[in-house]
């Protein structure tokens, strides 16, 4: 049986009225009522719709965000359609509400949110990262008429989400934007880059007019899996619409498919360098902006609580390098019978990781050599080591770097383990 998907997908395009909710939901209500959508219409909406970007005031938004979202479905119901949109979103986190509001994308049916979306790459250049938190995880929404692959505003030029979710099944890609003027040719470029590696439709909803200091560019776009623009609207306020056919996305895959063709390219070995050899490849990669986490540990007999701790790590900056301790070192800490695993084994386990960028050996009892060297962004520890305790943090510090302490998830103990098998 041939997967479902929408019949007809529309993008609401509108000048978005700063901290002013119930304007802007009077404004989807009005251009719905306009526009007489058939049955079943998937109705994208743009970035922080309801709200507007407005910095600090993100958190006051978001408070109201679930009687928005309440509204939303009553309009879902009343017009017969889905909508896909952003909109902040807080939610209480270890007994607190989060310190920074999501931007998140949320569907919506006449029955509720069906699924969401948070936005994972923040705009630095409008200094997002200060008043968002980025989501840590992705994934395809399922509705009732297929699933859909979320994407916000700046994710768009990250082409591997959208691969994932077209790997997944998403058979349509949705994005909510504020995305400017300045920019608005590459989001015409990007968007028809996403349909045509992907083979999939894309519904792309932007918003138009004055955001603060930007214009936004409007050129909400409907594109089929060959590319093809099936709809584009101009630079003011427009309900666009089309029609999608699954039959054209199920003919283009039968001729070939390049979604499913995922060979392996890179042998995770090669991620395991000397000293110098890491501290050349970040070099090169400092130039581009990105920031580096260094994390160490002897990692012998590796197990979740470890995977856990290396994954918060990697969540700190964009590579994380993690120096390992040599078979002398980790003898020289916790005596003879130790480490069960050599030096070789334990790098080429560590390189494996999908969040461990590069792994590299030190056989000095620290690894202030490593850290003074290569003067990470981020160093990473364990909320067990007071920070005054922790090798390299008054250095990385000084150069302009964080500590970063990250507790553990899961209560594992290489020992513990070494003792239960040995019974």
């Amino acid at each position: 049986m041939p997967e479902k998907l929408f019949a007809q997908v529309a993008a609401l395009q509108f000048h978005i009225s700063g901290n002013d909710p119930s304007a802007n939901l009077a404004t989807v209500r009005r251009l719905l009522a306009d526009g007489r959508l058939p049955k079943d219409t998937l109705v994208v909406l743009p970035e922080l719709w309801s709200s507007g970007f407005t910095g600090e005031n993100l958190r006051a938004a978001a408070a109201v965000t679930p009687d928005i979202l309440e509204k939303l479905v009553e309009t879902a119901a009343d017009f017969d359609v889905t909508f896909a949109g952003s909109m902040p979103e807080t939610e209480p986190e270890v007994g607190e509400l989060s310190l920074k509001p999501y931007n998140t994308l949320f569907v919506v049916t006449a029955t509720g949110v069906v699924g969401k979306y948070r936005k994972q790459h923040l705009f630095t250049f409008w200094q997002e990262d200060k008043v968002i938190s980025a989501g840590e995880r992705f994934g395809i929404i399922t509705t009732s008429q297929g699933d859909l692959g979320p994407l916000v505003c700046y994710d768009l030029r990250f082409a591997d989400i959208a691969r994932s979710h077209a790997a997944a099944g998403a058979r349509l890609l949705i994005v909510s934007a504020q995305w400017p003027d300045s920019r608005v040719e590459h989001w015409r470029i990007l968007l028809r880059a996403r349909a045509i590696e992907n083979q999939v439709f894309v519904a792309a909803c932007n918003g138009c007019g004055q955001a603060g200091q930007e214009t936004l560019a409007g050129h909400s776009m409907i594109i089929a899996p060959d590319g093809r623009i099936l709809g584009e609207a101009g630079r003011d306020e427009e309900l666009l619409f089309s029609p999608v056919d699954a039959g054209e996305f199920d003919a283009l895959r039968r001729r070939f498919c390049s979604v499913g063709e995922r060979p392996w390219s890179r042998p995770a070995v090669d991620k395991v360098c000397s000293l110098e050899e890491v501290a050349g490849k970040i070099r090169k990669i400092r130039r581009q902006g990105s920031r580096i986490a260094f994390t160490n540990g002897c990692f012998d007999l590796l197990h979740s609580g470890h995977v856990s701790y290396l994954e918060h790590a990697r969540r700190t900056a964009d590579y994380l390098i993690v120096g390992v301790n040599s078979d002398r070192s980790v003898r020289a800490l916790k005596g003879d019978g130790r480490p069960v695993n050599s030096e070789q084994d334990r790098q080429r386990v560590l390189a494996a990781l999908g969040c461990v960028d590069f792994v590299v050996l030190f056989d000095e009892d620290t690894p202030q050599r490593l850290i003074t060297t290569l003067m990470p962004d981020v160093l990473v520890k364990g909320a067990d080591w007071p920070e005054d305790k922790i090798v390299g943090a008054v250095e990385v510090k000084a150069a302009g770097g964080r500590v970063e302490r990250v507790c553990f998830e899961h209560q594992c103990s290489t020992t513990a383990i070494i003792k239960k098998i040995q019974g």
